[in-house]
């Protein structure tokens, strides 16, 4: 083994070349041999997405991409779906792109209905050329696909099936009669089958395996091995991406990636949440009669979150997941102190700005925002936008997208009284 020692380097460097030809032969080969490894291993890191060399580098992918501009968003019930309408909202806005709209005087695509291509604004004059499709509709592919382009990116939502029921309970109390005869979630869950009749379906669809309702499917259907595993199978052909409410930022982050969206395009404040005094406590007992009863959605959601994190791991990876989720909340930290009074939602007796009370839905109280009052034109809209409830918001693009039409009357104030008054003010997009 070959050491260069101190002396052999020191004061007498013309003491090297003493060393015999061979030995000058295999130094040079090793040196050159290193270099050869070191060239490939850093050459290999500036390929790598997973360890980024800046905080810039995490908002530009790999290799250069093209947004998505034809999605199609099934908004399935209380799993963060309003705050993900918004979001394709504003995007189709800054975009210009066609909205999917309901028809005449409906605020859902026919829900709970089957959707029905008919049940689209325009579609008879308008045919496939929409863009963006994500309002409330029961899932129908072949209805579907008359509607939006061949190349759309179809995609959804799900969460944990255990806060999901207690949610539903909550709101939707005074209109199922499953929830309506009970005193409290606890109770309701002690015998469900006391409660709920699956011969009145369309107004208990809310009370048991909501989710998989929402897909298409029926949510009575028996937890056959054989026959959740073929849905689990069509939902996989049908749609290239679901995601996971519990991990909504996380979420957030993957469908930026996925569909080669700006950080902006994703930030958002949360909508049609309500406040905590009205959530109710869920026994343990309760919680597995939860998995029992909506065994379906239980297998919905377990086979999708493993998938949504073997596809977190195959494209993002974790350490730059957890980079630009905090990015994405610094981002939304910045939005909040420029937009909100208090920097939080608001109880709705608190919202000032009567055009930005939510709908309100059995005992819940759905939270909403109030807007700084000394905010240039341009700030006002962007901040507008980011907090109009979704009923409002869809009355609104309806006029913007069928100006010949009557608007929708959503029995709420609306934050522009018509389409002029918006547009008129600079930034409006």
């Amino acid at each position: 083994m070959w050491r260069f020692g101190k002396g052999l380097l020191g004061k007498n460097p013309l003491k090297l070349f003493c060393i015999s030809r061979h030995a000058r032969c295999l130094i040079i080969f090793s040196f050159c041999l290193g270099l050869s490894c070191l060239s490939g291993f850093f050459h290999m890191r500036s390929k790598s997405y997973r360890i980024p060399k800046s905080h810039e580098e995490l908002l530009v992918p790999p290799t250069p991409c093209r947004a998505r501009t034809n999605v199609m968003f099934l908004k399935t019930h209380k799993t963060a779906s309003s705050t993900v309408l918004n979001i394709m909202f504003r995007f189709a806005e800054r975009h210009n792109l066609t909205v999917a709209l309901p028809a005449d005087k409906l605020v859902h695509l026919g829900y709970p209905s089957t959707f029905m291509a008919h049940f689209v604004e325009g579609f008879e004059t308008i045919g496939q050329n929409y863009n963006i499709m994500c309002n409330h509709l029961r899932f129908n592919p072949l209805e579907v696909r008359k509607v939006m382009a061949a190349n759309t990116f179809y995609f959804s939502i799900l969460r944990n099936p255990i806060p999901l029921l207690e949610s539903s309970y909550i709101y939707y109390k005074d209109y199922v009669p499953a929830f309506r005869s009970s005193k409290d979630v606890n109770e309701f869950l002690e015998s469900p089958t006391r409660y709920y009749q699956p011969a009145d379906h369309r107004r208990n669809i809310y009370a048991r395996n909501i989710m998989w309702f929402d897909f298409g499917y029926d949510n009575n259907a028996d937890d056959d091995a054989n026959y959740t595993q073929a849905v689990l199978e069509q939902i996989e052909h049908n749609f290239h991406l679901i995601l996971i409410a519990d991990y909504f930022d996380e979420s957030m982050v993957l469908l930026k990636h996925t569909l080669c969206w700006d950080l902006d395009d994703v930030i958002y404040f949360k909508l049609n949440s309500r406040s905590q005094d009205t959530v109710q406590t869920l026994t343990p007992e309760s919680e597995e009669q939860i998995k029992a009863w909506c065994s379906l959605d239980w297998k919905l959601y377990l086979h999708f979150n493993q998938s949504f994190w073997r596809r977190i791991e195959e494209t993002i990876g974790l350490e730059v997941l957890g980079k630009e989720v905090d990015h994405l909340r610094s981002r939304q930290r910045e939005l909040m102190e420029t937009c909100l009074s208090e920097q939080e939602a608001v109880r709705k007796d608190h919202i000032k700005n009567k055009a930005l009370l939510p709908f309100q839905s059995g005992a819940a109280n759905i939270l909403g925002y109030n807007l700084k009052q000394d905010l240039d034109n341009t700030t006002l809209r962007t901040c507008q936008k980011m907090v109009i409830p979704e009923l409002q918001y869809t009355s609104y693009l309806y006029a913007v997208q069928h100006p010949h039409k009557k608007r929708k009357d959503v029995g709420l104030p609306l934050l522009w009284t018509s389409v002029q008054e918006k547009m008129q003010l600079p930034g409006s997009n």
